[in-house]
């Protein structure tokens, strides 16, 4: 049968984000907040109640005709009377595969509803009035279990659209509470999600669903994250901490509202799903061209079995028997449901061309900052040169030269200084070069902090200029000293198996006599080495590029059981764009992973980009898939459900072939009559399409 797009049992494709978004749909059969469920939508229902009684007294109807035709014949009932109460009987029974025949028509467009069809009339026509009502309701019972299979896979995304909560209890919003209908309570207003803003304050009770991202302003609790991030395991949070929309709080919390709608990280997840919904895939459009063309065989099988045999139950039978409806519906079915299945794992896909592609890759490649480790990198290490009074001198005056420094490095140094209760001067006149780092002026000193450059013969030069700044030779070698030392440290945290990920070195400088070093170190992401290991199992080549050292990324390649052939570092962001470039001319299908702005050209280059949830935004819209909690093993259990669907779809069509082929043949020869032609359909259909439906995810109980 014709398989239903399921754009026409959804919402329409979400339009740009604005302030003005309205809430997203949500389902009444959660008993923490008042919602209503979305028009059409019937999640939660049984498999009786979704059934159309209709479809159902069609059914009844159609198969006691049959059974009566049968009788009627064998009592020696005139052939006139059966043939009028089966035309009757027919006409009704038949309207549902006339009306998406007569479409199919209108569009030139060769369907199984057609052939079936096709087949009937002529089992009518040659007075086979038992066979023409019996293969009727093999038709209906199909076309009703490929309805509620179809059903299982938009439930699978209504039951993700329809979470969150329509009202929000914003804290201290006389504003709101003229427009709000909900009741005002110590300085609590509940007001619907749509007339929340960023900045706002939210309360949240204890069981409570998060409505939007924001951050905990007071409260303390832990917030089970997995229909975000797809981690079991509730996440402690506190002030500070960021909470998405979509989350479970454990806790009463209070939020500062930082993206409401379709601007948070839920509302993303849900605009991404219903334009994949509306979206279609090659293979989709592959199995609709199979389904054509195996019709067209059965046409043209029929009409050979016919001049061989003039038999025309024969050549009925071989009509009916072709089903590529499994296939045609099955192919859509496992699209979406594994769209369905990569949103629960972490990650959403935005269209289902893109989960083909990543289906079809064989080589991995990977940012490193950011990707594979944290990103956030913290201080290891302090070495103070002769010059310098000690560590603390050098951490509080290179603390004093990023105080309002966002760059993680400065971050790290500032976080270090307030662990150690140093007293950090006042800066003055502070300059900030891309690149390059941060210089202050600090109790009459130009304070300078920048990372080190790796080149041997830079290090030297930049020695030789500190000498010549002081015109004195002691300086000049202090300041090889520290060059020094600045490899040492390097090369200590590279051979040592148990130190951090991603070393880096920064200098301090005062009035460009080296103070000291300091050596800051990233964290590899929990899972980051098992994924890395898991995707290797899978057969996927897997490449780690970074614009850090080479000393870096080999040791990050160590942690992680990369060799150096599969690690490519110093690279610019053009660089890793003609990385990705120059693998697919080698004939690779590639999927780059990314998170930063640097990463953004070498996603889009790639055959399925990646991003990671917590990369910056030009990196999630260069992505074709995002992973929303930024885990690894998200990444790994995507490219598993990618794999798997495209599996599902080839065993499809694999198997709808053979059947087909076979069935013809049989038919042909008459060894399979009209009727057990029909069952082989059914059946045939039925079990390529519960295939498919393996891959549904289960409803999550609400919690």
């Amino acid at each position: 049968m014709t398989a239903h797009p399921p754009a026409a049992h959804v919402s329409p494709p979400a339009s740009a984000p604005s302030a003005s978004t309205p809430a997203l749909p949500v389902d009444d059969s959660d008993e923490l907040s008042n919602t209503a469920t979305p028009s059409g939508a019937r999640t939660g229902e049984g498999i009786l109640e979704r059934i159309e009684w209709a479809d159902v007294v069609r059914i009844a109807v159609v198969g006691l005709a049959a059974l009566g035709a049968w009788i009627a014949g064998a009592a020696g009932t005139p052939g006139w009377a059966v043939g009028a109460v089966g035309a009757v009987v027919l006409a009704v029974g038949c309207w549902p595969l006339l009306v998406e025949a007569a479409e199919d028509l209108r569009e030139r467009r060769m369907s199984m509803e057609l052939s079936m069809l096709l087949a009937i009339v002529a089992a009518a026509i040659i007075g086979e009035w038992v066979t023409a009502l019996a293969v009727t309701v093999f038709a209906l019972c199909a076309e009703v279990l490929e309805e509620l299979s179809m059903d299982r896979g938009r439930d699978a995304l209504t039951d993700l659209m329809s979470f969150l909560p329509q009202t929000a209890r914003v804290v201290g919003a006389p504003e709101a509470a003229e427009s709000a209908e909900s009741s005002q309570s110590s300085g609590v207003t509940e007001v619907p999600l749509d007339e929340v803003r960023p900045g706002q304050v939210i309360a949240l009770s204890p069981g409570g669903r998060v409505p939007v991202d924001g951050v905990v302003r007071t409260g303390r609790a832990d917030v089970d994250q997995s229909r975000i991030t797809g981690e079991a395991l509730p996440v402690q949070v506190g002030p500070g901490d960021r909470v998405p929309a979509g989350s479970i709080t454990r806790g009463a919390l209070e939020l500062e509202v930082e993206r409401v709608g379709e601007d948070s990280s839920y509302g993303r997840i849900v605009a991404a799903v219903r334009h994949a919904q509306s979206s279609r895939a090659p293979v989709q459009r592959l199995a609709d061209r199979l389904a054509a063309r195996i019709v067209y065989l059965a046409l043209a099988a029929a009409l050979v079995t016919f001049l061989v045999t003039r038999d025309v139950r024969a050549t009925i039978s071989v009509i009916i028997v072709a089903g590529a409806c499994g296939v045609a519906a099955g192919t859509p079915l496992a699209v979406l449901a594994a769209i369905a299945r990569a949103a629960r794992c972490g990650a959403f896909v935005k269209d289902g061309t893109h989960l083909e592609q990543l289906s079809a890759v064989d080589t991995v490649v990977v940012d490193k900052t950011g990707t594979l480790t944290v990103g956030e990198p913290r201080v290891v290490s302090v070495r103070p040169t002769e010059a310098a009074a000690g560590e603390d001198e050098v951490l509080a005056l290179a603390a004093a030269a990023e105080w309002n420094s966002e760059h993680p490095i400065g971050r790290a140094i500032r976080t270090e200084a307030a662990v150690r209760d140093l007293t950090v001067p006042v800066p003055d006149d502070v300059a900030y070069s891309p690149g390059a780092g941060v210089s202050a002026r600090v109790d009459g000193r130009r304070i300078t902090v920048g990372r080190r450059e790796d080149q041997e013969g830079r290090d030297r030069a930049r020695t030789r200029s500190a000498a010549d700044d002081t015109n004195d030779a002691t300086d000049a070698d202090d300041a090889e000293d520290a060059t020094d030392t600045v490899s040492s440290t390097a090369s200590d945290f590279e051979s040592d198996p148990e130190a951090p990920a991603a070393t880096s070195v920064v200098e301090v400088r005062a009035d460009g006599r080296l103070l000291g070093t300091i050596a800051l170190a990233d964290r590899l992401r929990q899972g980051a080495a098992t994924a890395v290991r898991d995707l290797g199992d899978m057969g996927l080549e897997v490449l780690m590029l970074t614009g850090d050292s080479a000393a870096s990324a080999r040791h990050v390649a160590g942690l992680l059981g990369l060799t150096e052939e599969q690690v490519r570092a110093d690279l610019l962001p053009t660089d890793k764009e003609e990385v990705i470039d120059s693998l697919r001319r080698a004939g690779k299908r590639v999927a780059m992973v990314g998170d930063g702005v640097n990463d953004a050209p070498a996603l889009g280059a790639a055959d399925v980009g990646i991003a990671m949830g917590t990369g910056t935004d030009v990196a999630r819209e260069a992505g074709d898939v995002v992973l929303v909690g930024s885990a690894p093993a998200d990444l790994v259990e995507t490219v598993r459900v990618a794999r798997r669907a495209r599996r599902i779809i080839m065993v499809n069509f694999v198997g709808t072939v053979v059947v087909d082929v076979v069935g013809m043949i049989a038919a042909g020869l008459g060894l399979l009559g009209p009727v057990a032609a029909a069952l082989v359909h059914v059946v045939s259909e039925s079990a390529f399409i519960l295939n498919s439906a393996r891959l549904v995810p289960r409803r999550t109980r609400r919690r």
